[in-house]
């Protein structure tokens, strides 16, 4: 491009342009970057990149995958077993270690396979997909962690960007409010006592910016463990939907493992009870003699369940009692659910009606006050101070309404997200 300068005023191809209009090109050249490069995060697009980017998700993913494939083989027979062997070989006098001169010395080799019935099959390929199916469950409970702590992250990182929105309009009205209080000073209008009062309360508000910032930094690292960036704006959050009980307590994460818990101690305990019927074990072999007919030997072995009274019904008693204890532990664990729920509705429900008084007794009655001593100042009835002091009344109500919406927010968060998602539940 060829520019050249005449008087103030640029030519390019030929093309007069003024040198403001270049300087707003540039500076709009020089900002365009900063806008490319700024990343806005929705509330559910933090909740996928969770998921995502969950390793605890990754491992249970691999373990249920691994479990999986153990119960495609748990339900098949034992591999047979080759056998091979040199019987009654010499091994003193003049014909020892010789394989041909004794006519008892016999080469054999043969094939074994110990037999399962099919029941018992059946029931250790059951009790490997019981398995396979509590590490599934465990895969999504770490996926519904991960949800639920990048939810409560975006919650704490957008509530403090709200605050410190808040703290810098404080921040603002009071250099606004010191440089008027200046100009009344050098117009002799003012009280230097005033001047000295806003120094100080611009000072306080500057703090309370710098608080503001720390926190919403301190957040916006924890919501970038969870999303994996540092986001520059983030989405307001829709409205959260509640599961009711039943279901907050049917798709609990505990609750769900415990009846996958249960599941499993109740296919072992099926497992063990098969196994009071012995498995056999079939054997062929060939042997071969020199100068002398080859043999074939047909066999079985038959495991002698001398005592099963104390030994195999004694371990289908000990896998039974592990039953128990399993139902045991579900029946707390939704006792512990149902609890939970309660303390969280409860918790969403005062903080509910907490929101709406101060809402109407703190909140509202500080707008007036900043409105009446708005119209006091501007009528020359009230100093600069009470101004002062009544907008920042108002952004401390407004801060603590900020806050207990966020309280009352992440706990519906707890009661949305904590539960597994409807499909993870079988």
């Amino acid at each position: 491009m060829r520019i050249a300068c005449i008087s103030g005023t640029s030519l390019v191809h030929g093309v007069p342009m003024r040198t403001t209009t270049l300087r707003a090109v540039a500076l709009t050249a020089a900002i365009l970057p900063a806008f490319a490069v700024a990343q806005t995060l929705s509330f559910d697009q933090a909740l996928k990149l969770a998921v995502q980017r969950s390793e605890a998700a990754r491992a249970g993913r691999a373990a249920a995958m691994s479990a999986s494939e153990f119960a495609q083989a748990a339900g098949q027979l034992p591999d047979p077993m080759l056998r091979a062997g040199i019987e009654n070989l010499p091994v003193t006098g003049p014909d020892r270690f010789s394989t041909t001169r004794d006519s008892m010395t016999m080469k054999r080799v043969g094939i074994s396979q110990e037999w399962l019935s099919t029941d018992k099959r059946a029931a250790r390929a059951s009790a490997a997909r019981a398995v396979a199916e509590r590490e599934a469950v465990q895969a999504n409970v770490a996926e519904a962690e991960a949800r639920l702590q990048a939810a409560s992250a975006y919650l704490d990182a957008w509530y403090a960007d709200a605050a410190l929105k808040l703290t810098s309009q404080t921040e603002h009205h009071l250099h606004e409010e010191f440089e008027a209080a200046r100009a009344r000073l050098a117009a002799a209008k003012g009280a230097s006592a005033e001047a000295l009062q806003l120094s100080a309360a611009r000072g306080m508000a500057e703090d309370e910016s710098e608080e503001a910032r720390q926190q919403q930094a301190a957040a916006l690292v924890a919501l970038q463990r969870w999303v994996g960036f540092r986001p520059d704006v983030l989405e307001p959050v829709a409205s959260l939907g509640v599961v009711d009980e039943q279901a907050y307590v049917l798709r609990h994460p505990a609750v769900v493992s415990l009846q996958r818990d249960v599941e499993v101690a109740r296919q072992n305990a099926a497992v063990a009870a098969k196994e009071r019927t012995p498995n056999w074990t079939w054997e062929l072999s060939y042997g071969q003699r020199t100068n002398y007919s080859d043999m074939v030997t047909v066999g079985v072995s038959i495991p002698l369940q001398i005592s099963p009274a104390q030994r195999q019904d004694r371990e289908t008693a000990s896998k039974m009692a592990l039953v128990d204890k399993a139902e045991a532990a579900l029946a707390e664990g939704s006792r512990a659910a149902s609890a939970e729920y309660s303390a969280f509705s409860s918790d969403a429900e005062r903080l509910k009606q907490r929101i709406v008084r101060y809402r109407a007794s703190v909140v509202a009655p500080a707008l007036q006050r900043t409105a009446a001593a708005t119209a006091a100042y501007r009528s020359n009835d009230a100093p600069l101070s009470s101004l002062f002091e009544a907008r920042h009344a108002e952004v401390e109500a407004e801060r603590k309404l900020l806050s207990l919406q966020r309280d009352l927010a992440k706990v519906q968060a707890q009661l949305s997200f904590k539960p597994l998602a409807q499909g993870d539940v079988q």
